[in-house]
């Protein structure tokens, strides 16, 4: 019997693309998948054939406003990053949880992310299972520290742990307010008390899809059986037909390097584009930049500027890749074996950086913040020609390559249907 999956998605491409991948595994066995994201992704919702809640709320506009920049500018501190997160989406919560509460009617399980578990606030209401999901590490454990709050490890196994449940419960503090708010006005439910879900929801044992590969991140022995880490749910777009220019220019010479920081926003964007081709130049590579080739950001017979390319069909044709060390972006370099930069701007991206560093896929990460055309061409030169980042590459991208991670997830989505 056909059921529907709603999958709630509230950051950027990254985001998006795991659940577009996990909805087409859904459909191909015959259930109604409805994605809530950002209105600009609806076309790539359709196209994969899934029905789309488009929000109001755009993740990419918002880190170009100032408070976006301060967003970006937060680094990896906990309380900083949540508290300015909280200042962005503060005044749109109300309109934001009504566009997803109305996404959401039908569903017969909600799969969400953990951030101010929504999923459960709404399988609740509407008395469907619900299932978090995952992008990085975020279950507590002794063997490794919160992405967001490295220095715990210092404090051994129990400090470790104490992590994942401070950064919980700093992101509920900061959100209680509204959701209650909403759980009280909108869904007929009680409110949270003030220690918040989380803790219920892992006492409960409630499923945790964690969209990411064993070989990035070992499976802790402490993890419960309702932690399934999946592997990566790629998206692929074998039809994709290039531009004549970018068809051209790849033909015209070596492989090039990619450079890309996704929806992040610099706040000088020219003077970003004049240090990336500086950095390109000094390592003597051609390079193929992410940008908008209307906003007059000059190209050259040696640089190629691109608008939205997928980077299932990008990568792989690539020498390196640079970029900001999103879940998503960071998976679709190595999928292919290609040496990844990794140049963080916060959250959880100086995490995969130095993932990406300890399987000698690519260079040390180089914080944004600090990034020079010197570091960044050292870094591509390190990239294109250490043989052990070379070889390690190529075997993480062997490994991931043979995943099916969306597969996985989807039998398990399937063992929670009714």
């Amino acid at each position: 019997m056909q059921r529907t999956v709603v999958l709630l998605a509230l950051g950027s491409r990254g985001d998006i693309q795991p659940c577009v991948a996990l909805g087409r595994e859904l459909t191909a066995r015959g259930h109604r998948v409805r994605l809530i994201a950002a209105a600009r992704y609806a076309p790539l919702i359709d196209a994969a054939g899934l029905e789309s809640a488009p929000l109001s709320v755009d993740p990419g506009d918002l880190l170009a406003t100032e408070e976006g920049q301060r967003l970006l500018a937060g680094g990896r501190n906990p309380v900083r990053f949540l508290r300015n997160f909280r200042r962005i989406l503060g005044p749109l919560a109300e309109r934001l949880l009504g566009e997803i509460l109305d996404g959401a009617k039908g569903a017969d399980v909600v799969l969400a992310p953990t951030a101010g578990a929504l999923g459960e606030h709404l399988g609740e209401h509407l008395g469907v299972p619900s299932a978090l999901i995952h992008y990085q590490p975020s279950h507590p454990t002794g063997a490794f520290p919160h992405p967001l709050l490295p220095q715990a490890r210092f404090l051994g196994r129990r400090g470790n742990e104490w992590s994942f449940r401070l950064v919980d419960q700093i992101a509920w503090q900061l959100a209680r307010t509204f959701l209650n708010d909403w759980r009280r006005s909108a869904l007929g439910l009680p409110p949270e008390p003030l220690r918040g879900p989380m803790h219920r929801m892992r006492r409960e044992g409630r499923p945790v899809l964690c969209c990411f590969s064993t070989t990035l991140v070992p499976r802790p022995p402490d993890w419960p059986e309702n932690v399934h880490v999946t592997g990566y749910w790629f998206v692929d777009e074998p039809d994709y037909r290039p531009p004549k220019e970018l068809a051209a220019f790849l033909e015209a010479g070596p492989k090039p390097v990619y450079v890309g920081f996704g929806s992040m926003v610099p706040s000088d964007p020219a003077r970003t584009h004049k240090l990336v081709v500086a950095a390109l130049r000094a390592a003597r590579v051609r390079g193929v930049v992410q940008g908008d080739p209307r906003h007059g950001f000059p190209g050259a017979d040696d640089v190629l500027v691109v608008g939205d390319v997928p980077h299932s069909w990008l990568f792989p044709r690539m020498a390196a890749v640079v970029h900001h060390g999103g879940a998503g972006t960071t998976a679709a370099g190595l999928r292919h074996g290609v040496p990844t930069v990794v140049c963080p701007f916060f959250g959880d991206q100086p995490y995969w950086g130095e993932r990406v560093a300890a399987m000698s896929a690519g260079p040390a990460p180089l914080p944004f913040r600090s990034l020079t055309a010197d570091s960044l061409a050292d870094a591509i030169r390190q990239a294109l020609k250490d043989p052990a980042i070379q070889t390690g590459a190529y075997r993480v991208g062997d490994r991931l390559i043979q995943e099916k991670g969306a597969a996985k997830a989807a039998d398990i989505v399937e063992s929670l249907l009714p």
